[in-house]
């Protein structure tokens, strides 16, 4: 994500028409990534986290995953610091990780792309199973997992996993694995901060995003291509 003119700000703009509050249609691009000089503060350092879904080889996957995809830079914090490993824990958790809104009675045939999901797996076994296909494809490949390969590596994996250039030995459907993880990081940046991710309102902060509420019509032509001069409001706010 670091050609011509195409940052990593560019790609998480790109994706919240279609994933920052309710991501509808997954595309697929590379993995972002790019080094910038100076970082942002990051949040008071807090505790750390509590997962209820991911065991700690996945927590360690998950973590160098949404550090790699929003590192840390002069406009917002790394991934882990705005809380979006904490969002897909609890996603995943969650009735969402657990299919309750999902058909699960097969049968389990092959799909066409028009048909959509057509796993026997929940959202949370998808994922588990392909951090472990991915890690197996880390060590396979560079003799580590992928929580410690370097940046230039774990860019490599990351881009062969949203064009499907790897293949698990293995493992769920690559394009399902990685459609599900780019889903989650995005809404772990874009989301309200009631879910646990998009701490302090950072990524609504980067965009200009008012928040919540929905009386910003006017404001839409008034400050279109400027800085909105208000604090993003979220759902905490008003209760």
């Amino acid at each position: 994500m670091t050609d011509s003119g195409f940052g990593r700000r560019d790609f998480l703009k790109s994706a919240v028409v279609g994933g920052a509050a309710a991501v509808a249609g997954i595309q697929e691009p590379q993995a972002a990534h790019a080094q910038q000089p100076a970082a942002a503060a990051a949040p008071a350092a807090a505790q750390a986290p509590a997962y209820e879904f991911l065991n700690l080889e996945e927590a360690a996957f998950v973590e160098a995953l949404v550090d790699h995809m929003v590192p840390a830079d002069h406009l917002s914090p790394k991934g882990t610091d705005l809380g979006v490993n904490i969002y897909i824990d609890r996603a995943l958790a969650g009735a969402w990780g657990k299919g309750d809104r999902l058909y699960m009675q097969g049968p389990w045939k092959q799909g066409v792309p028009n048909q959509g999901y057509q796993l026997p797996l929940t959202p949370a076994d998808l994922y588990r199973t392909g951090i472990a296909a991915t890690n197996a494809h880390c060590r396979k490949t560079f003799g580590k997992a992928f929580d410690q390969l370097d940046a230039a590596q774990r860019e490599q994996v990351l881009v062969g996993l949203s064009t499907a250039k790897i293949a698990f030995d293995d493992g769920p459907p690559v394009r399902a694995f990685w459609g599900t993880l780019y889903q989650t990081v995005m809404e772990g940046m874009f989301a309200d901060p009631i879910h646990g991710g998009n701490r302090n309102k950072a990524g609504w902060k980067m965009l200009g995003f008012p928040g919540a509420i929905a009386v910003h019509r006017d404001h839409v032509v008034k400050y279109r291509d400027k800085p909105f001069p208000n604090e993003p409001v979220g759902i905490a706010d008003m209760s």
